[in-house]
């Protein structure tokens, strides 16, 4: 369309007066007008591709984060330039931000602490070990409370003792039990036979009865020794190893004790510059919580063997009692003083069928 214009323009015809002279506008003003022309079809064009241009930009739109803010004023240094993506969201990024250092510091410090522990331990077990090898090959020395010492050898040897009271009570109590039900079978058996053997009935009746008496003993004799089991369980297995446990905290705590002791000397006996100096304050302070430590279980071990023993004699001397007079009066037949010593230790037997409750009670 420009092109066509242009050659309109370019073979237009002047004008020729009557005269036959040209326009009142010289050859001059001709070009001027042609050149006038020219230049508002430049400018028609030139705003046709500025329109485009911006409704191009104008769908496209321009890209917000990569735009700046002057601040410094028009022609400004680029110091002042603050780009607009730092402002976007800004709020978004910092509260995101914080969250995440404050979750990295937290397990950074989990981290930081579990390493410690685990150094800590490291640390602890190789003194301890070297502190057990110098022992046992002679090498190193190691702290003997001598009345102690003897005070929980007896103790170990009266629980493997207690312990072989226990078995062999135990062992008792199912063979008695067994007995007891053999009895009671065989107390049946002589019943069923004196209702049927009418030539027989009075002999069989004196045993069927006689079994079922001794069946009746045998049950109350087996509450005591029942009872005299369950106290030395509770004696051996509780209260002997609850103070066994204790020993161990101690021993453990003696061994620990010796290895910072061992320590500490090696490190006073080595030179004496600002390194070793601070070594030797840290093994002190060390030693000194190790030796508080061993110091309070080597008081709680002592204050529980005292206990221990004093406990062990009123339960022995009680159960021992029991048994004694329980098992004179089953064999002695003598059934009131058998009853009568269950009675005396507070000795509560369950009635025949006390485990399985009668049909009226389940009505």
């Amino acid at each position: 369309m420009t092109d066509s214009i242009m050659s309109k323009a370019a073979t237009m015809e002047i004008p020729i007066n009557s005269n036959g002279d040209t326009g009142t506008l010289p050859e001059d003003d001709g070009l001027e007008q042609a050149a006038q022309i020219q230049w508002s079809l430049d400018e028609k064009v030139g705003n046709r591709r500025q329109t485009r241009d911006l409704q191009q930009v104008m769908v496209s739109g321009p890209n917000l984060n990569e735009t700046s803010i002057v601040s410094g004023g028009y022609g400004g240094t680029t110091e002042g330039i603050i780009p607009t993506s730092s402002i976007k969201g800004s709020n978004l990024h910092h509260s995101g931000s914080s969250h995440s250092m404050m979750a990295e510091e937290a397990t950074r410090g989990v981290a930081v602490e579990k390493f410690d522990i685990m150094k800590k331990w490291g640390i602890n077990t190789y003194k301890c070990t070297k502190q057990m090898l110098s022992e046992r090959f002679g090498r190193g020395s190691r702290t003997v409370d001598l009345e102690l010492e003897a005070q929980i050898d007896v103790l170990r040897d009266t629980k493997h003792k207690y312990e072989n009271i226990l078995r062999l009570a135990q062992a008792l109590t199912t063979h008695f039990y067994n007995m007891v039900q053999t009895q009671h079978a065989l107390g049946d058996a002589f019943a069923d036979l004196s209702q049927k053997s009418p030539e027989l009935q009075d002999e069989f009746g004196y045993n069927a009865e006689t079994q079922k008496l001794l069946c009746k003993n045998g049950e109350t004799l087996l509450g005591a020794i029942n009872f005299f089991v369950s106290s030395i369980n509770t004696l051996v297995n509780k209260t002997m190893e609850d103070t066994l446990m204790t020993i161990k905290l101690y021993e453990n705590a003696r061994l620990e004790f010796d290895a910072y002791r061992a320590d500490l000397e090696e490190l006073s006996m080595g030179p004496r510059d600002a390194a070793a100096l601070a070594r030797m304050e840290t093994a002190q302070q060390h030693f000194q919580i190790h030796k508080d430590k061993y110091e309070r279980l080597r008081s709680d071990v002592t204050i529980k063997l005292k206990f221990l023993e004093e406990n062990k004699v009123k339960v022995m001397h009680k159960q021992l009692l029991l048994f004694h007079n329980a098992i004179s009066a089953y064999f002695a037949g003598n059934q009131q003083q058998l009853e009568q010593t269950l009675k005396q230790f507070n000795v509560k037997l369950k009635p025949p069928g006390a485990e399985k409750p009668s049909w009226l009670e389940e009505q």
